[in-house]
């Protein structure tokens, strides 16, 4: 795996560079800001991920490793692609996408071109766990407690699902009624994905319910 390029900056462009290597041309692609940094004339680096096709091998640039790290968490997500993950980085800074994963914003993420709330509920459920954030100073980011902050929330990632507001409402209150330690933590990405479970197993009893009758 090519973990980073260091070399002499030979072209920039809207969209990539390329770095020159001893003579090899290595063409990257890489986000607006990653590229602004870079100087045709100057020694470079970037930390690379290298993306492997049946028909072509791609290399997307980042200018820290952390930038890196949050763009192959975001290839995890299904139906979101490289361009996709690398649009993601040009409109939000690496912590800003922990913080939106963890509290389950899908907002912020509607916000990056291409993506639309289907796209985004999807991304906040995928992820849930997957990017902590750093918080300030290295502490951990505390969990929000009052309902009335993560109650929407939670809703919104669940509208953005296709739920409606007053199912998807129920469905919170309902399955958090024995994990009333759920709903004291506050964790929106725990509250989805507990709820999300709820709903599948009371589909799986309605479903015996109505067998049974038959």
């Amino acid at each position: 795996m090519i973990s980073f390029l260091r070399g002499t900056v030979a072209h920039v462009g809207l969209s990539s560079a390329v770095i020159d290597l001893n003579g090899a041309g290595m063409s990257v692609n890489a986000t607006p800001q990653t590229l602004s940094g870079l100087r045709v004339g100057e020694e470079g680096k970037l930390f690379t991920s290298l993306i492997v096709r049946e028909d072509s091998l791609t290399l997307f640039g980042f200018a820290s490793d952390d930038e890196r790290e949050v763009f192959d968490v975001l290839l995890s997500v299904s139906g979101v692609g490289p361009r996709l993950a690398l649009a993601v980085l040009a409109v939000h800074e690496p912590e800003a996408i922990r913080v939106a994963a963890h509290s389950g914003d899908g907002k912020a993420f509607t916000k990056v071109p291409g993506i639309g709330p289907k796209v985004a509920g999807r991304i906040v459920l995928e992820l849930a766990g997957k990017l902590v954030p750093h918080g300030t100073a290295g502490a951990p980011v505390a969990a929000v407690s009052a309902e009335s902050v993560w109650k929407p929330q939670v809703v919104a990632a669940m509208t953005s699902l296709g739920w409606s507001e007053k199912d998807a409402t129920a469905s919170i209150d309902k399955s958090l009624a024995d994990s009333p330690d759920l709903a004291a933590n506050g964790n929106v990405a725990e509250i989805l994905r507990a709820t999300l479970r709820w709903l599948g197993q009371d589909g799986a009893r309605a479903g015996n319910r109505v067998g049974a009758r038959g």
